[in-house]
């Protein structure tokens, strides 16, 4: 499968040969000089939700993104970026880029086509009141979906079910105050999903696209031990958060611990159950 999508790319897309491959992994260099980095090998949408996501993100002109070469049923060939450390100022020009691009909006929640987080179905399209209202259009489209398919898959503690009833009751009163209008995300932003390049500056990559509020974004990006505090001034200089985003951190670190706990089941209960616990308790 490799070998042929290899040839394919040299034959219908690249139209040069081909001199290395696979070292380090993904890595394609042409007869030009030229460098991609090709993840291929299932028949999956997950690729070209991937390159419109990225596709989009690039409108904003706002911060380095992984530059989509072209896109197939089962690949996806981007720009390849050297990978370097970071400079001194590395996160703090990233920070302020990433509130830039923040300031892109749209007039609905959501996105044009469902897409992925991890492994995951997400979905984007908004219905009735979910296209100018967040507050529903996350319960619905984030919490509760990911809640059901937890349902589903036999991982929902009793304390979980009953928390989430009384959460769902809780809701807007949780993001009351909050409300902006539709801001472009990455969507799945954490130590994985971007890097630097020789010239120390941050490239997103990864992406799970939407329209939806900012501090969804953020609060992504401290799931898992969090990026430099120079990367959160920095964007606070820039584009400064609400009053109270700190208490409303955990409502959307929520989706994603729900979506691990589908992927990764019990481990991330635990987790799932403080968070809603901690909206809910009396």
């Amino acid at each position: 499968m490799f070998k042929n999508l290899i040839s394919y790319l040299e034959e219908e897309i690249l139209q040069e040969k081909i001199i290395a491959y696979g070292n380090p992994p993904g890595l394609i260099q042409t007869e030009s000089g030229a460098a991609f980095y090709l993840k291929g090998g299932l028949d999956s949408r997950a690729y070209q939700c991937e390159a419109n996501g990225l596709q989009e993100l690039e409108k904003a002109n706002a911060i380095s993104v992984a530059h989509v070469a072209a896109v197939g049923e089962n690949f996806i060939l981007t720009e390849f970026i050297e990978r370097k450390r970071d400079k001194p100022d590395s996160f703090e020009d990233f920070g302020r880029r990433f509130a830039r691009l923040h300031r892109y909006q749209a007039e609905t929640f959501g996105f044009y086509e469902d897409n992925f987080i991890g492994d995951n179905s997400q979905l984007n399209i908004p219905e009735g009141t979910e296209k100018s209202d967040w507050t529903t259009f996350y319960f619905n489209k984030r919490l509760l979906y990911q809640y059901r398919l937890a349902e589903r898959n036999g991982v929902i503690s009793s304390q979980l079910k009953n928390g989430f009833l009384r959460l769902e009751n809780r809701i807007e009163d949780i993001l009351a105050g909050s409300e902006e209008p539709p801001t472009l995300l990455h969507g799945d932003l954490w130590a994985g999903n971007y890097l630097f390049d020789r010239s120390g500056n941050a490239v997103l990559i990864d992406p799970a696209v939407y329209y939806g509020h900012r501090e969804a974004d953020l609060a992504m990006t401290k799931l898992f031990g969090g990026f430099s505090p120079l990367f959160y001034d920095a964007y606070q200089a820039e584009y400064p958060l609400k009053q109270g985003w700190q208490k409303r951190q955990n409502i959307y670190k929520l989706y994603h611990i729900l979506n691990h706990l589908n992927l990764f089941r019990d481990s991330y209960l635990s987790e799932a159950e403080r968070i809603v616990s901690s909206y809910t308790k009396q």
